[in-house]
C-alpha cells in the first residue's frame, strides 16, 4: 500500500525484457505460468502474469513459451516507438533457462523439441532476424520471477527493488 513505481524525468530508451515461467505450478491442470516485465531505461513500462494455454511437457518448453510471449511484447514496443522516431535493434530478452536459449538459436528441429507447437517458434524466427536476442540471467536476478510464483521474503524484496518499486513518503 505504501509502495509505487518511480519514473524519473530523464531516463534512457534502451529496452530490456525479462521472461520467466513456473513449470506445472497449477495443481489442478498442471499448466505453467508465464511472467514478463518490460523496462525502458530503469522504468518498468509493462508487465503481465498469465497461465499458459497449453500444457508444457518440460521446464524448457514452459520457459520457451514465456520467452515467446516476451518477444511479442518486445516487438510491440519496438513498433510503438517507431511512431516517435525511435528505432530499437536487437532487444534483449533475459531468460534463466539455458535449454530455452539454446532452442531459440538452433534452427534444426530435434526429436526432443518436436512436441513444441510450431507457433512458439515465432521466437526462433525473430532471433534469427536480429529483432531480439535471448540472453542468460541468473534465476536469482530474473525480475519476472516475482510474477510466476510465491517467494520467500528476501527474494521477494530483492526482486521488488528490481522493479524499481519505492516506498512512498507522505
Amino acid at each position: 500500500m505504501h509502495f509505487g513505481l518511480w519514473y524519473p524525468k530523464e531516463f534512457g530508451i534502451e529496452t530490456i525484457v525479462y521472461a520467466d515461467s513456473d513449470h506445472a505450478r497449477d495443481y489442478v491442470d498442471r499448466k505453467s505460468t508465464s511472467g514478463v516485465c518490460t523496462f525502458m531505461g530503469c522504468c518498468l513500462t509493462s508487465w503481465f502474469s498469465k497461465k499458459q494455454t497449453a500444457l508444457a511437457i518440460s521446464t524448457t518448453e514452459a520457459e520457451y513459451v514465456s520467452a515467446g510471449k516476451a518477444c511479442q511484447q518486445a516487438l510491440w514496443m519496438k513498433q510503438a516507438l517507431i511512431d516517435y522516431g525511435i528505432r530499437l535493434d536487437n532487444i534483449p530478452i533475459m531468460c534463466d533457462n539455458k535449454g530455452a536459449i539454446d532452442l531459440s538459436k538452433n534452427p534444426v528441429q530435434h526429436s526432443r523439441t518436436k512436441h513444441i507447437e510450431i507457433r512458439h517458434h515465432f521466437l526462433r524466427d525473430n532471433v534469427q532476424k536480429g529483432n531480439i536476442s535471448l540472453e542468460k540471467v541468473s534465476s536469482e536476478d530474473n525480475i519476472a520471477d516475482i510474477l510466476t510464483k510465491p517467494l520467500k521474503r528476501e527474494p521477494f524484496n530483492y526482486l521488488r527493488l528490481g522493479l524499481e518499486m519505492m516506498e512512498q513518503i507522505d
